[in-house]
């Protein structure tokens, strides 16, 4: 195939994914991020966002970026271990450790880069051994930035054994865990979403850590979707579910509920941590976390640890909107996190849905095979505690027309 039929080829591809409704189109928004968004010229309730705290446009967290930008710069123009490091990103590490639970913290370009970095690091380093095999557990609906860490690290040290269990299902998990109890793996890591992106279920973490401790193995929570938008203070599955500062490893991100702009984060035990500042190669080779993010994350975590109507008002507007739109006939994967998906089942109807609500003032996205199994389509509903009430009633009354027309309801 010369370059000409490789264009061909994928343009041949696009087509048939616009035929088939499954095209993802980019719609931008002209004005900040928020619970209203100018779409077109109008405002729109906005249901598609990780801001879950409603932070993204928070005038304390907007001054402390510029203040970030005014005393540090703009960038670094370098990785952390060479001249990428501000007393700022250590005050920042220290913050967001104390605030999960955990005793240090280490600061990536992402969540992503994060779990990645986690599992490589770890797991493909010998640690001294001359021979050993590693097992790591992980939920069938994780993270793709989870799934992809674990073939990462799969692909360098082929001695790393992956088992995956169904979701939340804790009964399956201590089925391997006895299977396994007599191989002499070196590290036994459990791996888990705090909360399911797709889904908005939450990690039966308490079971978890009681697994994990009769095993010997690490647990690790991703806490993307949980950190400021579950506990009562914000602190996420663990403090939801009471199970704070008993996580081995918790990985997150500050571009959802904490400012909702960028990078990541490793918290968990000291040593580990240390361990990751050396060998973490996402860490070791890629820009530092710019200045602007920095302030900005730390003004989101001082806001969220002093003033808790923020939080309260979150899990006010989600419970709401959670029995509204059930009473109007909608069938939604029950919960309690702000992520409420509408189950539609195909993907057309997903993409028709979801253009509909727009010109009646709602943006919302669907979501479709592969990102969820095949027949399972959905609306995505994440709810923000910048949402009024008058937003909230506003998004279920389009609601209501459009799924009565669309005969949904």
């Amino acid at each position: 195939m010369n370059t000409e039929e490789l264009y061909s080829t994928l343009d041949i591809e696009l087509e048939k994914i616009k035929e088939a409704k499954t095209f993802k189109y980019e719609v931008p928004l002209e004005s900040e991020q928020g619970g209203d968004v100018m779409v077109e010229g109008r405002e729109v309730v906005m249901l598609a966002s990780n801001n879950y705290l409603g932070l993204a446009n928070h005038p304390r967290v907007k001054e402390a970026a510029h203040r970030g930008i005014d005393e540090w710069g703009y960038g670094l123009a370098s990785v952390r271990f060479l001249c990428g490091t501000e007393p700022i990103h250590f005050e920042l590490e220290s913050r967001i450790a104390k605030f999960v639970g955990c005793e240090a913290a280490i600061l990536h370009s992402s969540c992503f880069a994060a779990n990645e970095a986690f599992f490589a690091a770890l797991l493909a380093n010998d640690l001294g051994y001359t021979y050993y095999e590693d097992v790591i557990y992980s939920d069938q609906l994780n993270h793709a930035s989870i799934i992809d860490g674990v073939r990462l690290c799969r692909s360098i040290a082929k001695q790393t054994v992956s088992r995956l269990y169904r979701n939340g299902d804790t009964a399956h998990l201590a089925e391997m865990l006895e299977e396994d109890r007599d191989k002499n793996y070196r590290i036994k890591v459990i791996a888990t979403d705090g909360v399911f992106s797709m889904e908005g279920l939450v990690a039966p973490l308490p079971e978890l850590v009681k697994l994990a401790r009769e095993h010997g193995a690490l647990l690790m929570v991703d806490e993307s979707h949980a950190t400021g938008a579950l506990g009562k203070t914000g602190r996420g599955t663990p403090e939801e579910l009471g199970v704070y500062g008993e996580i081995d490893v918790i990985t997150g991100t500050f571009g959802k509920a904490l400012g909702g702009a960028s990078g990541g984060f490793i918290a968990g035990r000291a040593p580990l941590i240390e361990f990751l500042r050396q060998k973490s190669r996402p860490y070791t080779f890629s820009n530092t976390v710019p200045p602007a993010v920095v302030t900005a994350s730390i003004e989101a975590i001082n806001l969220i640890e002093n003033d808790p109507s923020i939080t309260n008002q979150l899990h006010e507007n989600t419970e709401y909107f959670r029995r509204e739109i059930v009473r109007l006939g909608f069938t939604i994967i029950e919960g309690l996190h702000p992520i409420v998906p509408i189950m539609l089942g195909e993907a057309a109807l997903a993409q028709d849905m979801s253009r509909e609500l727009l010109g009646e003032g709602v943006y919302i996205k669907g979501l479709w095979y592969p990102v969820v199994p095949k027949g399972e389509a959905r609306l995505r509903a994440q709810i923000s505690a910048a949402h009024t009430r008058a937003d909230l009633d506003r998004a279920l009354e389009a609601f209501d027309k459009v799924g009565r027309g669309l005969g949904v309801i």
